[in-house]
């Protein structure tokens, strides 16, 4: 018996990964957040499985349900949004597994802010302009941020950014993040990427409280920041390139 924690991705049902919808398709139980994961998504378990909604349920009756499953021999399909390695509390599941002897396995999947990305519509590293990703979040009430993690510690990089589970301080992030990119810094912002009810904000830096309160944006949403934004003077790279062609071409000829 495995649980297999599988990312569902953002949000479109037919963004599961192939693997991750052959693995579901193999699973007695089913675990599946319905606050976040789409119900056609459960289109793809076996008939008659055991289907588990634990939008509301604490950690401890999750896992009563897996531990229940893994006596019954059943393997157990745990769907979570986005991508496992990101945000997704699969870490103290995984704890709890371990000391059960419970084997486990990560399906991974489409991340949220690789979807907003396409709903921008660019490359979020451009030759010359940023080569970085700083994926982070804000402190909130549930979840604090360690020490060294603070946002303007982090925006001392000036690296760009994409903020995650952050709209409702858009305040905040304006104040830590004004002295190191600057109130003109292009931003983005997608909501609810690859749904139907997506929603895209451009604007600079100074204006995201007014855009994100007039385009009623409060939850989950992507923040980007950085000049890679509005980037469009910028060299080719040299994967491309016609020096690298012929390099290639030399090589091949004296090997």
């Amino acid at each position: 018996m495995t649980v297999y924690f599988i990312g569902a991705g953002p949000g479109a049902a037919d963004l599961i990964t192939l693997r991750g919808a052959g693995v579901l398709s193999r699973c007695d139980t089913c675990l599946y957040a319905g606050s976040l994961v789409p119900e056609e998504m459960l289109e793809h378990c076996p008939t008659g499985a055991n289907l588990i909604n634990t939008a509301k349920m604490p950690l401890t009756t999750i896992i009563d349900h897996i531990d229940e499953a893994h006596r019954a021999g059943h393997d157990v399909a745990r769907l979570h949004s986005g991508d496992p390695a990101l945000y997704s509390a699969v870490a103290e599941q995984i704890r709890h597994l371990r000391k059960l002897g419970i084997d486990y396995e990560i399906v991974p999947g489409v991340p949220a802010f690789t979807a907003a990305a396409a709903a921008l519509k660019q490359e979020l590293t451009v030759p010359g302009v940023g080569q970085s990703l700083l994926i982070t979040r804000v402190s909130t009430l549930s979840t604090d941020m360690p020490d060294g993690e603070q946002l303007d510690e982090l925006a001392r990089s000036g690296v760009t950014m994409a903020l995650h589970l952050a709209a409702h301080q858009s305040a905040q992030i304006v104040e830590a993040l004004t002295p190191h990119y600057g109130a003109q810094c292009p931003v983005a912002v997608v909501a609810f990427a690859s749904r139907e009810n997506e929603q895209v904000v451009r604007c600079r830096l100074e204006e995201l409280p007014e855009r994100l309160e007039s385009n009623r944006i409060v939850r989950t949403a992507v923040i980007f920041v950085g000049e890679v934004l509005a980037a469009d003077q910028f060299p080719d790279s040299y994967l491309y390139s016609t020096a690298r062609m012929t390099k290639l071409r030399d090589d091949s000829r004296h090997p």
